[in-house]
C-alpha cells in the first residue's frame, strides 16, 4: 500500500517551478486548473503568500498538489485527481484555514478567504461548498472577441496618445493611477514591478493612455500567456486586460481605445482571439466591450468563507 502524499512548507524557487510544471501538466491532462505561470509566479513573491503556502509530495518525492492563500485572501490550489482523496482536500483545508486566521491575527483583521469556481465545473462548486464557503452575487466574467472581423480604428480626444509604460520609471505614476481608478491601495510598487519582472512579460504591450499634460490617464495591459493554450484547444489567445481610467478621465473613451490599440498589437503577434475579465457589477467595461464585439465565453463565481 502506498504511504500517502506529505505536507511540507515552500521553500524557494525551485518549489515555485515544479508548481508551474504541475499546473501545467494537470492542465494539458483536462484538469480546471486556474493558477498560470505568471500567476503563481506575482502571487508567490509576497511574503504572505509564501508564508501559508503547502506542498504535497508522493513517496518519490514527485509533486502532487499545493495550496497557499493569496496577497488578496484568495484560495489557490491546485491537486492531482488522481492522487488527492477526500481526507487530503481535507488536510489542505484545515491548513490553509489555520492560515487564514494566523494572517487574520498578525494583521489584526477578519477578513474573509475567498475562493472561485467555473460555473460549469460542479466537482470544484460542491468542493467549496462542502468546506463552508458561501457563494457570493458577483461573477467574474471573461469575455472574448473573434479577430477575423473588421476592427474600428482607435479614437482618442485631442492631445491624448497611447504609448507603452516607460519601465520603472513610471512606475510610481502606474500604481497612483491605479489606486484612483480603483480606490484601493492593493497596488504597489513593489508588486507592480513583481509584475514586470515575471516570465514572458510583453513591456510594448504594457499600454498607457496619456493626456495632453502628461497625466497617465488610463491603462490596458495586454498579454499572451502560453499556458492557456490546452484550454484555449489550440487557438492563439491575446489578452486586453487589466484596463483602467482615472476618475478625473472617466467618459473620454480611453478604455476603449485602449483596448483596440492592444487588439491591433496582439494582431501582428498571431493572435487570432481577444479575451478581456471583469466583474459581473462594472456596467461601463460590460458596455465597453459589447461595443467592441466581445460577448461573454465564461462565467467564474465566487466565494467566501468567514474564517
Amino acid at each position: 500500500m502506498r504511504n500517502p502524499p506529505r505536507p511540507r512548507p515552500f521553500s524557494g524557487k525551485a518549489d515555485l517551478q515544479a508548481m508551474i510544471a504541475l499546473a501545467a501538466t494537470l492542465r494539458a491532462r483536462g484538469q480546471a486548473v486556474g493558477p498560470i505561470a505568471a500567476d503563481l509566479y506575482e502571487e508567490l513573491a509576497a511574503v504572505s503568500a509564501q508564508a501559508s503556502a503547502r506542498l504535497w509530495l508522493d513517496e518519490h518525492d514527485k509533486l502532487v498538489g499545493f495550496a497557499y492563500i493569496s496577497p488578496w485572501q484568495n484560495l489557490v490550489d491546485v491537486i492531482d485527481e488522481q492522487v488527492f482523496t477526500p481526507a487530503l482536500e481535507n488536510e489542505m483545508m484545515d491548513w490553509i484555514l489555520a492560515a487564514m486566521q494566523l494572517r487574520n491575527r498578525e494583521q489584526g483583521l477578519t477578513q474573509t478567504l475567498d475562493a472561485s469556481a467555473l460555473e460549469s465545473d460542479q466537482p470544484r462548486r460542491a468542493f467549496l461548498e462542502r468546506h463552508g464557503f458561501q457563494q457570493q452575487e458577483e461573477t467574474s466574467l471573461l469575455l472574448k472577441r473573434p479577430l477575423d472581423q473588421p476592427l474600428p480604428a482607435p479614437i482618442l480626444p485631442p492631445g491624448f496618445t497611447i504609448r507603452p509604460l516607460r519601465g520603472a520609471a513610471e512606475v510610481e505614476a502606474f500604481v497612483a493611477l491605479h489606486r484612483a481608478a480603483f480606490g484601493t491601495s492593493n497596488m504597489t510598487v513593489d508588486y507592480r514591478l513583481t509584475i514586470m519582472s515575471a516570465p514572458g512579460f510583453l513591456p510594448d504591450l504594457d499600454l498607457v493612455a496619456v493626456a495632453p499634460n502628461g497625466d497617465l490617464a488610463a491603462y490596458c495591459v495586454c498579454q499572451i500567456f502560453p499556458d492557456d493554450t490546452p484550454r484555449a484547444g489550440g487557438v492563439k489567445e491575446g489578452w486586453t486586460d487589466p484596463v483602467a481610467t482615472h476618475p478625473d478621465y472617466h467618459r473620454l473613451g480611453l478604455a476603449k481605445a485602449l483596448i483596440l490599440h492592444g487588439i491591433r498589437l496582439l494582431q501582428e503577434r498571431g493572435v487570432d482571439t481577444a479575451l478581456l475579465g471583469t466583474s459581473s457589477t462594472n456596467s461601463a467595461m460590460l458596455r465597453t466591450a459589447a461595443a467592441l464585439g466581445f460577448h461573454v465565453a465564461s462565467n467564474t463565481l465566487l466565494y467566501s468563507k468567514i474564517v
